[in-house]
């Protein structure tokens, strides 16, 4: 759910354009983010399984990163660090407390609706949560697109910058959709899980980099 993921930061940014694009974009990457980190950690795990070339799903032992108290916990964790980041802002902190919280959250939600039964309540035990819909890929991926969209759109809607800003943003997220479609559709199978982590990581933190690139740049139009 990158794409989906950065539509649902950038929608959050019409709340208030004080917010750097960036920081909502990095909160609602945060939880992959950490899985990923934890991975090569040893924390957590990922299986490539045998049928990934017909399915492209990954199988994930995800706890500390994934499970819902543990989403809440980096949501409330993420909102405090807003407020003291954006404190001296009149007016700004306790909005970006909802903003970044929100948009950290908003990771585990959508995950939630696309998932196997792998998103566990509060550990490895406990219950596991998913609605599967990623079984009928075409139509999430036609969701995904659109809550891109409509993310994008509010984002630049009533936004003073200049057309090669809108641009780069723009751009940004046809480079998430590509990338998701693909990873979700015909990328071949990973070599080996440290690889793919090594990747994914790679690709999120530059992901991350370039939208807060934009998003100073943004914040000074």
């Amino acid at each position: 759910m990158l794409a989906g993921h950065i539509g649902v930061a950038l929608a959050l940014c019409r709340l208030d354009r004080r917010v750097n694009p960036g920081a909502l974009v990095a909160a609602a990457l945060l939880l992959d983010l950490l899985l990923w980190s934890f991975v090569l950690l040893g924390w957590e795990s990922v299986t490539i399984p045998d049928n990934f070339d017909q399915k492209h799903q990954l199988k994930f032992n995800y706890s500390y990163s994934h499970s819902l108290s543990a989403a809440v916990i980096w949501s409330l964790m993420s909102g405090a660090a807003a407020f003291l980041w954006y404190s001296e802002f009149r007016g700004v902190g306790l909005r970006a407390v909802f903003m970044v919280s929100v948009a950290v959250f908003s990771n585990w939600l959508l995950d939630f609706t696309v998932h196997d039964l792998d998103l566990s309540l509060l550990g490895d035990a406990s219950l596991k949560m998913g609605l599967k819909f990623w079984d009928n890929m075409p139509v999430i991926l036609l969701i995904e697109a659109g809550i891109l969209l409509a993310g994008l759109l509010l984002f630049l809607y009533g936004a003073r910058i200049s057309t090669a800003r809108v641009v780069g943003m723009t751009l940004l997220c046809v480079l998430a959709l590509t990338i998701t479609v693909v990873t979700m559709t015909i990328a071949p199978t990973p070599s080996s899980e440290v690889l793919l982590a090594q990747g994914s990581l790679v690709m999120i933190l530059s992901i991350c980099l370039l939208s807060g690139w934009l998003g100073r740049q943004l914040r000074r139009a």
